[in-house]
């Protein structure tokens, strides 16, 4: 595959952590975001940048850094996300208001930003890390769920716009996994949630970045518009 020019976020989360290393050792350029987690990497083709996904000058900085590092950007992972767990009628306006502005303002600023360098390059890949939670609604999780429902509406939008420029926009719909948010999950209510998945078991994070791996080669460039469900068939 030709190396490209890739921006992740939550780099320094568990699942960002396995991703970043795995296209990494494929020889890609990256640029690694992080926040309150430093992330240290001496490698000459990664880029860390430390950025708040909240404060519009820390994105624009933090496209700008890439452009003056590699000169484009060839890939967008809208990789990071919080959640904050409550019933809706408990649920803060502040505990709302992050919650949207991490997982679904984010990505979409961000992705406005990177589309001029796609465009003048004619070729571009934005990926949208959502949930099975949006697919299925779970108890407690109504800002998630609504703000990962919000990416794939919003990958399914930008898809359409931005077809005749040769950039695809999908969306990975993660079940329940072996690393992740799940290790703030009680083991009582994992093991519950285990007997959920047909497959009965937790996904890899292997299978996340191998299956990002695809999404961006140039051979799934007919491929947009789509949510790809790694859910081991809770959701289908």
């Amino acid at each position: 595959m030709e190396k490209k020019v890739i921006v992740l976020t939550g780099a320094s989360g568990a699942l960002g952590t396995h991703i970043a290393k795995y296209l990494e050792n494929q020889g890609h350029f990256l640029v690694l975001q992080y926040n309150k987690h430093s992330i240290e990497n001496a490698n000459p083709n990664v880029l860390t940048v430390a950025c708040d996904l909240t404060n519009p000058e820390d994105l624009k900085s933090l496209v700008d850094q890439t452009i003056a590092r590699f000169g484009r950007i060839d890939v967008l992972i809208n990789n990071a996300g919080i959640s904050k767990s409550n019933v809706s009628w408990k649920t803060t306006t502040e505990e709302w208001n992050q919650t949207m502005a991490i997982n679904l303002n984010a990505p979409f600023f961000l992705s406005q930003a990177v589309i001029p360098s796609m465009r003048a390059n004619a070729f571009g890949r934005i990926i949208n890390i959502t949930s099975v939670v949006a697919q299925t609604g779970f108890i407690g999780t109504s800002a998630y769920a609504a703000s990962k429902a919000g990416l794939i509406g919003l990958t399914k939008t930008l898809s359409k716009e931005l077809a005749k420029f040769q950039i695809s926009v999908n969306a990975i719909a993660l079940g329940y996994f072996n690393t992740g948010m799940i290790d703030d999950v009680p083991a009582e209510v994992q093991a519950e949630l285990l007997k959920q998945v047909p497959m009965n078991k937790l996904g890899n994070p292997e299978t996340l970045a191998k299956t990002i791996e695809f999404l961006i080669s140039d051979e799934a460039g007919f491929v947009t518009g789509q949510t790809v469900n790694l859910n081991g068939g809770l959701y289908s």
